[in-house]
């Protein structure tokens, strides 16, 4: 049997524009971007071979992480 006593308010959770999802996503994108080309040169030349993802992909998966972690808290 489910209790109905309890009718508090439901927590309202804000709508997100894709424009503003998109513009933080470009921003953290931008941001990863050349510390994955430094890390990525750096292992090319230490370990003499091309690391399995490029410094593109994991700038773009950085972003894919970290933009949606934004608009949760």
């Amino acid at each position: 049997m489910s209790d109905y006593s309890v009718n508090g308010a439901l927590h309202q959770t804000k709508k997100v524009t894709r424009l503003e999802f998109c513009i933080y996503f470009a921003l953290i994108f931008s941001l990863a971007l050349p510390f994955h080309l430094i890390r990525w040169t750096y292992q090319a030349l230490r370990f003499g071979k091309m690391p399995r993802l490029s410094p593109l992909a994991r700038a773009w998966k950085d972003g894919q992480a970290v933009t949606p972690m934004i608009f949760r808290g």
